[in-house]
């Protein structure tokens, strides 16, 4: 994996394929330390599977969000494309979390904030490098085709 790589939980995918979630559930992005690395087989995924990066500075818990899932979800010859066009960001602050590692995707409206994907925020491999969010600020920028497709 690289830094910028969207991956899907296999659980999400599953979730989308039987009906999922409402078009008006809102869907957010949150930051994450390194202390659980996500993974595609993460058994039923949520964000309390996972470690927040601190909510001091600009960050705030449970992140930003990026819309709901109906306004997220377009389709166009056979595929799926999942897009926001809120890219998040948080702005340098001498008090926000020096170890941010991944982006994660999630459902704020279910009850158990079932996650959908996550984002490597720096480096290559699967443990990716920390970024110091009180050196600089962070803004995930979602590619011009999407954030992901399914065809």
């Amino acid at each position: 994996m690289a830094a910028g790589d969207i991956t899907v939980f296999n659980e999400a995918l599953e979730y989308m394929l039987d009906g999922g979630w409402a078009g008006t559930d809102t869907i957010r992005c949150a930051i994450l330390d390194n202390t659980v690395t996500p993974a595609a087989t993460t058994i039923t995924p949520t964000l309390g599977d996972f470690t927040e990066v601190g909510t001091a500075g600009s960050y705030t818990a449970g992140g930003i969000s990026l819309g709901t899932w109906g306004g997220m979800l377009t389709q166009s010859g056979g595929t799926l494309t999942f897009d926001s066009t809120t890219n998040p960001s948080w702005a340098q602050n001498a008090s926000n979390d020096i170890d941010a590692y991944w982006g994660l995707i999630y459902n704020d409206t279910s009850l158990t904030n079932q996650a959908i994907a996550f984002v490597q925020l720096a480096g290559t491999g699967s443990t990716g490098q920390a970024v110091d969010m009180s050196a600089g600020s962070l803004t995930i920028t979602w590619h011009a085709n999407g954030i992901f497709t399914i065809s």
